[in-house]
């Protein structure tokens, strides 16, 4: 099963606000779930994936600024 989330074209400060939405809310997740676990090793991954999530969207700052007035974006889920 497959979930369209994101398809089209948008300026390049919407896409990036879009982006960062979207990875807030998996920040937050991850926070969350830090908050929640006990496992040392489980938390260390969480906080991998944490800072993974904040260095892509450092990148994507930079590229949205160069990239002119639009991007394309495409977003689906794949649930298997």
């Amino acid at each position: 099963m497959n979930i369209q989330l994101i398809q089209g074209e948008f300026s390049a400060s919407d896409a990036l606000e879009l982006i960062t939405q979207m990875a807030r809310i998996k920040i937050k997740y991850h926070e969350d779930k830090v908050i929640s676990e006990s496992s040392a090793e489980d938390i260390k991954y969480r906080e991998s994936k944490i800072k993974t999530l904040q260095n892509e969207l450092s990148k994507l700052r930079a590229f949205t600024h160069s990239a002119g007035s639009n991007v394309k974006l495409e977003a689906t889920i794949c649930i298997e």
